[in-house]
């Protein structure tokens, strides 16, 4: 099984492969931003070194990925066929305005929790609509949760004084995009399994914005 996050295990000893990804998205002045480091591992192989963790569901609203990269793809679909087809656009259409980015969430979760004994994904919710403006959620499990910012995958293990530090509220793009690129590369620093490029994704209401970081534009960041 490939995965592009979770925990790490002893494959002499469960047969499990160990697993690595950094996902993080952040609430910003005007909207979100998602950022994702591109190393899919399976065990101590790299199978895949440019894999795009952050999946959209609509047209203002993306998740990214952690855990199985097949289950996480998977339940992305399942999320994104509900959302066009079960309800929300014909919600769409009677009130003129997209799916909100806490329904998005809330077919996330409850996919997830439905599958829970299935599939092993965290998906993180992110994105922005014309009631809340930019949201971040959290849907692991059967919890969810709106945060300012979240992190997650094995590489969030090393990030979490930084970004703690670092963060502050409304930030502009420019400042966002820093952070974020800040902590992922960080993160892909110390943590083996996180690794690659870095996707950024940012969501106004201007539209959406996609970049990627590639390894020579990444920050130096030096050891004492």
């Amino acid at each position: 099984m490939l995965r592009a996050g979770a925990s790490t295990w002893d494959l002499s000893r469960t047969g499990e492969v160990h697993t690595g990804t950094t996902i993080m998205a952040v609430e910003l002045d005007g909207g979100v931003m998602v950022g994702s480091d591109s190393r899919v591992s399976a065990g101590e192989a790299v199978v895949n070194r440019v894999f795009d963790k952050l999946s959209p569901l609509h047209q203002r609203i993306y998740c990214a990925l952690s855990g199985s990269a097949a289950d996480a793809q998977a339940i992305a679909d399942m999320a994104a066929y509900q959302l066009e087809l079960h309800g929300y656009e014909a919600l769409r259409v009677e009130l003129e305005e997209p799916p909100l980015v806490l329904a998005a969430a809330n077919v996330v979760r409850n996919i997830t929790y439905t599958y829970r004994e299935d599939l092993s994904a965290h998906l993180m919710v992110a994105g922005w609509d014309q009631r809340e403006g930019g949201q971040v959620y959290g849907t692991m499990g059967g919890m969810l949760i709106r945060q300012p910012f979240a992190i997650g995958g094995s590489g969030s293990a090393y990030i979490y004084g930084y970004v703690d530090a670092t963060y502050k509220p409304s930030m502009s793009p420019e400042e966002c995009r820093r952070f974020i690129t800040n902590a992922i590369t960080l993160a892909m620093n110390r943590d083996g399994s996180s690794g690659g490029v870095i996707y950024l994704v940012t969501i106004t209401a201007d539209g959406v914005d996609h970049r990627v970081i590639l390894g020579n534009e990444l920050p130096e960041f030096y050891d004492e």
